[in-house]
């Protein structure tokens, strides 16, 4: 009998997990690696709602798995050192959890890799993970090129755009990432788990003013409300104030459909506590126009679909962060960025002090999470 094996975090079984499990159980023995506590944590931003041990222990309880264990390795690809233990003939995926990474560490190691559709279990409808959490989730929002024009005291020294897009929730992304979990939970207070689908720019205002009240010391950029309430890829011109001069909006499903492709988050580490990027302030209109022309042609590239011009994009953005605020980006991150990035036409963190790496690149890295930007028709 062939070994096979599966890997995943199965933090709520359902229906959809059992017709997986069943499925991936008809070509040999089934072996599960299931993510360790710290792990998921670390790719998801929130620690598991079952514990290690209770998750294999379920597993284990199914008469179609042979043997649940915690993967031994790190990362996206946290099963690779139980690979070399147990030498299964099968890895087996469905088509959400498939990567370039996975196919190509089996592929290297001379194991068989299949990636199954999706089949609902007898009387169920289609379930996975993803889905159950984000039905009616509302979305995350990533900085693309930019950043800080959306502040008064940088905008004033050089006008100029932030470029910001609006991201379906196909993970539940870090906290203090630079991903507007701020706002989203703003949001939430405000309206729910449902966003408002009318005017929109109106509704990013109220989000805007919910954050910043009276008296606020660090009034947070209206890039992050717009970004998060305004579905596609969405140019935000500032010159000096609060609010946006000028918004120009991308809603062409082949643009956003090439920007996924080449644009990939690789998680880093969150924002430390007590963190303050704004300690230290260089505001020199040199640094802030070089920071204003990153906006110009990350919009321009993306227009244009030029990869080569948005990764310099992203890269001026970061030169720029680091000689405006030098506290944004610390030594030792932008030596964990010349390794990840190695290859990469360009790359900027997702946010001040660690986030994701974003990185502009034809191929997806391993451990880079789902991406999906969300246009109108898509709307929450």
């Amino acid at each position: 009998m062939k070994t096979v094996l599966v890997s995943g975090c199965y933090d709520l079984l359902h229906a959809g997990h059992m017709a997986f499990l069943e499925q991936a159980a008809s070509f040999g023995q089934l072996h599960v690696c299931v993510g360790a506590d710290a792990n998921v944590e670390e790719l998801k931003g929130r620690p598991p709602l079952f514990s290690q041990e209770e998750r294999v222990y379920l597993l284990n309880r199914l008469k179609c798995v042979h043997e649940a264990r915690v993967s031994g390795g790190w990362g996206m690809l946290d099963f690779a050192p139980d690979l070399d233990q147990l030498r299964p003939d099968v890895f087996v995926v469905n088509h959400d959890g498939h990567t370039p990474g996975k196919e190509a560490l089996c592929r290297e190691k001379g194991i068989e890799y299949l990636v199954l559709d999706r089949i609902p279990a007898e009387n169920f409808p289609a379930r996975s993970s993803t889905d159950s959490k984000a039905r009616n989730a509302l979305p995350y929002r990533v900085c693309i090129a930019g950043g800080w024009l959306d502040q008064p005291w940088v905008s004033e020294l050089a006008a100029g755009p932030v470029i910001v897009a609006q991201l379906e929730p196909t993970i539940e992304f870090m906290d203090r990432a630079g991903m507007a979990t701020s706002s989203r939970r703003a949001a939430e207070i405000l309206w729910g788990r449902k966003l408002p689908d009318t005017r929109l720019e109106h509704q990013a205002k109220v989000l805007f003013s919910f954050e910043n009240p009276p008296g606020t010391r660090y009034v947070s950029g209206s890039q992050d409300a717009l970004g998060f309430m305004l579905p596609g890829i969405n140019r935000l011109d500032y010159a000096g104030g609060f609010w946006p001069e000028k918004i120009d909006r991308c809603v062409d499903p082949v643009i956003a459909g090439w920007l996924q492709s080449v644009l990939h988050l690789v998680p880093v580490c969150d924002r430390p506590e007590g963190y303050d990027p704004l300690l230290e302030k260089n505001l020199d209109p040199v640094h802030a126009r070089r920071l204003a022309a990153s906006g110009h042609l990350a919009w321009e590239s993306i227009l244009k679909r030029d990869a080569v011009g948005l990764g310099q994009a992203l890269n001026e953005t970061l030169e720029s962060w680091r000689q405006l605020l030098p506290l944004t980006v610390s030594d030792e991150l932008m030596e964990r960025r010349a390794s990840l990035a190695s290859g990469a036409l360009g790359s900027c963190y997702s946010g001040c002090g660690g986030g994701y790496l974003m990185m502009v690149s034809e191929s997806r890295p391993s451990d880079a999470v789902p991406l999906r930007i969300s246009l109108p028709s898509l709307h929450f």
